[in-house]
């Protein structure tokens, strides 16, 4: 557990002025099978450049030891090459938190952004300036580093990550002039874009999904490895409060929500699926209300042993 950067969150007293290390472990991976007859190498360079982007670019503040370094994943799927350094495709991104004193890692995020344009011209730095948009690719990377940060703090302290998705909303407003989508309102089906993921984060209508990902795991998965019992019961607690902004609807869509929700399903249903009959019960009937769409596989948890 990152137990410094939780005392930086708490105790901004301690906070420090300069970085010490790096905060994120990215994994990156670009592929380019369905773009045939091009340069090969590009790709190649290009995964690299971003690899060291990601990981060695300060983002905060705050000193993170080796350790300590946030675990994630950008995987990019390149599908059409638009012209000789313009690009589009995916961008998966995936993130986990490590449980505290156990070797399990809790998946957080797990979603794939399909609105991804952007130019690369090989063995250019990339740059980031945080005050003007410059380039899509830049951007995006910045916009799903702090996204990152935001999401891994919000799990550490109660919107702990509030900053990181300010910086991540600044990135959304400084992309609003730009030609390629998924950075405006009306961008994307069913307005599942970047513009409304950091803005349903930053909605107070949206506050107890964030307490939910803070209880989850502090009061849920931290201490299960000691008190399972009242480490599940507090889980379906911290539920409770998902199924209190599902019931008050603030929008049509609740990406952040649907969000949260894809990335817990399997491992309430691994978790659940060993309680005892009542707590089953409790945890199926508010899973099958907020998320319908996977009702199913909830209702796997009743039949289990």
């Amino acid at each position: 557990m990152r137990k410094s950067c939780l005392i930086v969150v708490l105790f901004s007293a301690l906070a420090v002025t300069h970085a010490g290390g790096q905060e994120l472990m990215c994994n990156v991976q670009v592929t380019a099978q369905r773009i045939q007859g091009s340069n090969r190498q590009v790709f190649q360079t290009m995964q690299r450049d971003i690899y060291e982007f990601m990981n060695n670019m300060v983002w905060t503040n705050h000193v993170y030891s080796y350790s300590e370094r946030i675990d994630c994943n950008i995987m990019i799927n390149l599908t059409e090459q638009l012209s000789a350094d313009e690009f589009r495709g995916t961008l998966q991104v995936q993130l986990r938190r490590p449980v505290y004193n156990t070797t399990y890692n809790s998946t957080i995020l797990n979603f794939v952004d399909n609105n991804v344009q952007f130019r690369y011209v090989e063995f250019q730095p990339l740059e980031f300036d945080p005050n003007s948009h410059r380039s899509n690719l830049v951007s995006l990377l910045a916009y799903y580093a702090y996204m990152i940060i935001g999401f891994d703090y919000d799990s550490y302290s109660a919107e702990g990550g509030t900053e990181y998705f300010q910086m991540a909303e600044k990135i959304v407003t400084n992309a609003q002039t730009a030609p390629e989508s998924g950075w405006k309102p009306y961008d994307g089906s069913r307005n599942r874009n970047r513009y409304w993921l950091v803005k349903n984060v930053l909605d107070r209508q949206y506050q107890m999904v964030r307490l939910f990902v803070y209880e989850y795991h502090i009061k849920g998965l931290d201490p299960m490895e000691s008190r399972i019992n009242e480490s599940r019961t507090a889980m379906v607690e911290s539920l409770r409060l998902l199924q209190q902004v599902y019931r008050t609807r603030p929008d049509p869509f609740m990406y952040y929500m649907q969000v949260v929700l894809e990335a817990k399903a399997d491992e309430l249903v691994n978790i659940y699926s060993r309680a005892f009959p009542e707590e089953k019960s409790r945890v199926v009937q508010i899973l099958t209300e907020i998320d319908p769409a996977n009702k199913s596989k909830y209702e796997k948890i009743l039949s289990s042993n």
